[in-house]
C-alpha cells in the first residue's frame, strides 16, 4: 500500500479510492507479523484484534499524505469481532470528510446519520460507494437511497459520468463465485442495482463505470457473461483485488474477459474526458517500487516473498 499510495501521487490522481479488506481479521497478517517489534514479542489474538486496523491507518491510510483517500467497506471489516458499528467508529473521519458530509446533508438536510455507504459528485462524475459487505446486502435502505441517488443523477444535466464501486462485483460477472452471487439477497439487489444503471446508461445517457474489489486478481471487462449479453448488455467493470492480499487464480471463465491477471500488484488510474468518458487504466507495481525504508524495516527476504509466494495462483 505504500507504493501504491506512492504510485497514486505521482500520477497526479485527485483521490484514491480503497474497496476495502483493510485486514485478514481471520487471521494475523503477514506484514505485522514481520514488523520487528512483533517479531520480538510475538502478538496474542487479542492484542493483533486491537492492533489491525490502527495498523491499518498508520502504515497504509498514512502513507497518501494530504492526497483524499475514500474508503468502501469490505466483508474482512465484518468478520467477528468486527462489527459495521465498529468500522463507523474507527473510520469516521474518513466517512465523514467534507466532501462526503456536505454531498449528504445537500441530498437531505435532516440526514445527520453516518452510513456504510455514500457518494459524492466531483467535476460532472457522481462516485456511489455501495456496502455489500455480508450476505443480506442490499437491503431495502440501502436500495432505496441508491435509486434516490441515480434518480437525481439521471435528472442532473451536470453529472455526465456515475462510477459505483463497491466491493465485492455486483452478480453474474465473470467472478461469480467470488461476488454477490455468494447469497440469494446478493443475487436478487444486486442485479436489480445492475438493472438500474443500464437504464441510467440507455435511457438518460450517462456514462456508467463500475469498480470492484473481492477477488485478488485484477480484470477489465468483467460483465461479458452470457447472462448479462442477454438481459440487457455489458457494463464497462473492472475488479482490482491487488493491493496486498494473497493472489488467487483466475475463474475459469476469464478468457471472456478484455484482460485478465493474477500474481500481481498495482492500482487502477481513471482518467474523465470532458465528454464524461473514462479510460482506467492498470498500474503495476514491481519488487523494486517498494520504498527501501520499508525493505529495511522488512527485510528484503520477506519483501521479496511477497512478490514471488504471497499466491496461490500458480
Amino acid at each position: 500500500m505504500p507504493a501504491i499510495a506512492a504510485g497514486a501521487i505521482k500520477s497526479g490522481a485527485s483521490f484514491y479510492w480503497h474497496l476495502g479488506d483493510w485486514r485478514a481479521i481471520y487471521n494475523f497478517d503477514e506484514d505485522i507479523e514481520h514488523q520487528p517489534e512483533v517479531l520480538a514479542k510475538p502478538l496474542n489474538i487479542a492484542g493483533y484484534e486491537d492492533l489491525a486496523w490502527k495498523d491499518f491507518i498508520a502504515n497504509q491510510l498514512m502513507a497518501f499524505g494530504t492526497l483524499p483517500v475514500y474508503l468502501a467497506i469490505g466483508n474482512h471489516e465484518t468478520i467477528p469481532p468486527k462489527t459495521r458499528e465498529d468500522y463507523l467508529i474507527q473510520f469516521a473521519d474518513w466517512l465523514e470528510s467534507p466532501s462526503l458530509r456536505e454531498q449528504r446533508l445537500a441530498d437531505d438536510p435532516r440526514d445527520f446519520q453516518l452510513k456504510t455507504y455514500y457518494h459524492w459528485i466531483e467535476r460532472g462524475v457522481d462516485f456511489i460507494a455501495l456496502d455489500n459487505a455480508t450476505l443480506d446486502q442490499f437491503d431495502r435502505s440501502q436500495m432505496a437511497w441508491f435509486e434516490k441517488t441515480v434518480q437525481a443523477a439521471a435528472l442532473n444535466p451536470q453529472v455526465r459520468t456515475v462510477i459505483v464501486g463497491s466491493h465485492k462485483p455486483l452478480p453474474e460477472s465473470i467472478a461469480l463465485t467470488h461476488s454477490m452471487n455468494e447469497s440469494p439477497d446478493g443475487v436478487e439487489s444486486g442485479r436489480r442495482v445492475y438493472q438500474d444503471l443500464l437504464k441510467l446508461q440507455n435511457q438518460s445517457h450517462k456514462h456508467v463505470y463500475l469498480l470492484a474489489s473481492h477477488a485478488h486478481y485484477f480484470m477489465d471487462g468483467i460483465f461479458n457473461t452470457e447472462y448479462w449479453r442477454s438481459h440487457g448488455g455489458v457494463l464497462p467493470g473492472w475488479i482490482v483485488g491487488t493491493a496486498g492480499a494473497q493472489r488467487l487464480p483466475l475463474p475459469s471463465e476469464s478468457a471472456s474477459a478484455r484482460i485478465a491477471e493474477t500474481n500481481v500488484y498495482g492500482f487502477l488510474v481513471g482518467t474523465i474526458e470532458p465528454d464524461g468518458q473514462a479510460e482506467f487504466i492498470f498500474q503495476h507495481l514491481q519488487e523494486s517500487d517498494i520504498p527501501s525504508s520499508l525493505v529495511e524495516r522488512y527485510t528484503p527476504g520477506f519483501v521479496h516473498w511477497c512478490f514471488a509466494e504471497n499466491s496461490v495462483a500458480h
